[in-house]
């Protein structure tokens, strides 16, 4: 293994910030191979960010919440302290986004990971270069999802929707949209976090109005895509994540 990620960081430049740019975005990796953490390190510095690092769960933890990372390379199999306990510690603090890089691949870990709120995962052995290309993305939809908040009012827009919560009113492309109040709830929802997995149960916890089960939310999700997908049946906005949930995406 170690050969393996010598062989790709040959050639990297690994060369501290110039004095005078202007702060890069801060990576923390939490893993427990050294040698991975070096062709990361090496990759994410020559794209532009600091990386700071550790190869134990509880030293990866402290180093999340004294440094205030913007994105996070967490393994799940970690010594000490385990992924998923770190995940859950760091959420206690942070929004911050969270990548979680493991060698497992069963299901089981993969909904886990996606339950507890973490923004992406991805199974080793994977290349360096999808991992930064996953570190872009996480980092654009984050972005992308913040609320723009106004003095008026509080406005959420992703694509060519855009929803004003202080008003209840949902437009597309200029025009009014009427959903119903669940509806409208689910959509905020889903809007919070632009590309988040969010699964039935979070989503049924947060709709809170006690009129909402399992077994209708998907209707109500077919609702919703009738009136804010261009194509219902085939959905771009309104993402089915099979055996997760749902994410909402931008307009593509």
């Amino acid at each position: 293994m170690k050969e393996r990620w010598s062989t790709v960081l040959h050639g990297l430049s690994m060369n501290a910030q110039p004095v005078g740019e202007p702060a890069r975005q801060l990576a923390l990796i939490v893993d427990d191979e050294p040698a991975l953490i070096e062709i990361l390190r090496a990759y994410l510095v020559d794209e532009g960010f600091a990386v700071i690092e550790a190869t134990d769960g509880q030293t990866g933890l402290d180093l999340a919440l004294a440094n205030h990372p913007d994105i996070v390379l967490l393994d799940l199999n970690l010594p000490r302290l385990s992924g998923i306990d770190v995940f859950r510690r760091i959420r206690l603090a942070s929004n911050v986004p969270v990548i979680m890089i493991t060698s497992r691949t069963t299901e089981v870990e993969r909904v886990v990971g996606l339950e507890l709120g973490a923004d992406d995962y991805i199974t080793k052995p994977f290349s360096p270069r999808e991992v930064i290309a996953r570190v872009k993305a996480v980092l654009r939809r984050t972005h992308a999802g913040e609320i723009l908040t106004h003095a008026e009012n509080d406005v959420m827009r992703f694509g060519t929707i855009e929803i004003d919560r202080t008003a209840h009113e949902v437009h597309r492309r200029g025009q009014s949209i009427e959903l119903t109040p669940t509806e409208f709830r689910v959509l905020e929802i889903l809007a919070s976090h632009i590309g988040r997995v969010f699964t039935r149960e979070q989503i049924l916890d947060r709709v809170a109005d006690g009129k909402v089960y399992d077994r209708t939310l998907d209707r109500h999700i077919a609702n919703l895509r009738q009136k804010i997908e261009d194509e219902p049946s085939r959905p771009k906005l309104v993402i089915t994540v099979i055996g997760v949930g749902y994410k909402l995406t931008e307009t593509p």
